[in-house]
């Protein structure tokens, strides 16, 4: 199917079942879409993203279009340039269709803070999709797009990921530009992609990664991600015997049939390739979640002192929602100046401790060359169904760890389980197994520093058992 058709046929979607699901908040205007998709087929020398289209979450910049962080803070900003990742998907003749519905400024793990309301998880309608990239997640998994692009802080990428059926990928941190995006928290934000299989991801992470003269932290990874393999490089990872970490999940509250599910997935895998796995026990890992707030909440509350509704939007105190206030009145204690920055400074610690833990694994003696583990502990809540605070900070128990040190890791979907139906009519016997909904499990395949090849190779050949 050439570009022109996919897009109308992409488009006649949206407008069919965007309605109903609440996924995009803007698509761009559809006599420029469909011009700039015939340029597209008619090139003879096509970009490596080439009919495909692509919806970028609403915290990265698009020219032209409404950048508003699912907030009424900025509803009306428009981006005056395109992101650097932006700028390089277009270089190679990726289409980007519109702007994605998530969490307000990235701050939640269901989909739910959006001001514009939540989108639904095509994957499992009525529950949550997950967050904060919630709408990246929905579009491919709802099949509206190829491709997407979303931000991980915390596992707002592979999240959504695990629970939109679809693969999520946070690269290394520093190995994709961060120009053009409008973070939560400097020290751990990474763009990445969301895709429907292993192969696609690996197609859009080889576009968007690299340095930039914009983002002075950026680098490149040394080795590129080959799309398709060689031969050569197929027959090099199947002799080699790798060493799999299953991460010892004792005391940190994961469902039993989600821990299952993963075990029996990589006993397979292993089995199939022929790899070893061995049982690894990360010291402090149970303290990723105390860890990792206080950043956020510093960071996220130094970074919204520029909507101050002078410049652009309006005052961000006076138009976002409650967890967007509640992480910058949290934020705002934690820097005042009677506390000299301890709760911060010792997060950053406990950070450094959480990274050589992996580093230890990855690089020591007990060596590893993946370490797995279920995505988010817990399956998805319904829709507007009450929650506490600790409980919905608990569904990025196990993703958050991957932030702290800066590692690359990927969510695969693992498999389904069954899980009471969301609206059961009146008089249905909810436990009758017509009414069992079958729920997307996801797994997390992690590797060390700028082993995101090796990773994404682990994670298409985990993809095919």
């Amino acid at each position: 199917m050439n570009t022109v058709d996919k897009l109308k046929s992409c488009l006649e979607k949206i407008k069919k079942e965007n309605k109903k699901l609440n996924i995009f908040l803007q698509i761009r205007d559809e006599k420029e879409l469909l011009e700039e998709a015939r340029k597209i087929d008619a090139k003879k020398n096509k970009g490596k993203l080439a009919g495909k289209i692509i919806a970028v979450k609403a915290n990265i910049c698009v020219k032209g279009l409404n950048i508003s962080c699912a907030s009424k803070t900025l509803e009306n900003f428009k981006a005056p340039y395109d992101a650097t990742v932006i700028r390089k998907i277009k270089n190679e003749d990726g289409l980007i269709i519109g702007i994605v519905n998530m969490d307000e400024f990235a701050c939640g793990s269901s989909g739910e803070t959006s001001a514009f309301g939540p989108c639904q998880n095509p994957s499992a309608l009525g529950l949550i999709p997950g967050g904060s990239s919630s709408g990246s997640a929905a579009s491919v998994a709802g099949g509206f797009v190829d491709l997407a692009l979303g931000s991980d802080t915390g596992g707002s990428i592979r999240n959504p990921a695990s629970h939109c059926n679809v693969v999520g990928v946070k690269p290394t941190y520093s190995s994709v530009s961060r120009y053009g995006l409008i973070d939560l928290s400097m020290s751990l934000d990474q763009i990445g992609p969301i895709a429907k299989n292993v192969s696609d991801a690996k197609i859009l992470l080889n576009v968007i990664k690299g340095t930039d003269k914009c983002d002075s932290i950026s680098q490149n990874n040394s080795t590129a991600i080959p799309h398709p393999p060689t031969q050569e490089k197929k027959n090099s990872i199947n002799k080699k015997s790798l060493i799999i970490g299953m991460l010892d999940l004792s005391g940190l509250k994961v469902d039993n049939k989600i821990e299952k599910l993963i075990s029996d997935k990589i006993e397979k895998s292993a089995k199939k390739y022929g790899w070893k796995t061995k049982k690894i026990k990360l010291n402090y890992i149970d303290l990723a979640i105390e860890t990792y707030y206080p950043l956020v909440y510093v960071e996220f509350f130094s970074g919204t002192r520029k909507f101050d509704g002078r410049r652009y939007g309006k005052k961000i105190e006076q138009s976002a929602g409650p967890e967007v206030l509640r992480r910058i009145i949290g934020g705002s204690e934690i820097t005042k100046a009677e506390y000299k920055g301890r709760y911060y400074y010792r997060a950053l610690k406990v950070k450094k401790l959480i990274e050589m833990e992996f580093e230890k694994f990855f690089n020591g003696k007990d060596k590893v060359d993946a370490i797995v583990m279920p995505t988010v502990p817990r399956l998805p809540h319904k829709i507007g169904e009450k929650i506490s605070v600790d409980e919905m900070y608990s569904y990025d128990a196990l993703t958050i760890p991957a932030n702290l040190a800066g590692n690359c890791c990927v969510s695969i979907p693992a498999g389904k389980l069954s899980f009471p139906p969301t609206r059961p009519g009146k008089g249905n016997n909810i436990n009758s197994k017509k009414n069992i909904h079958l729920i997307p499990v996801g797994m997390q395949i992690m590797c060390d520093k700028f082993q995101d090849e090796l990773m994404l190779d682990i994670a298409e050949k985990i993809e095919k058992v």
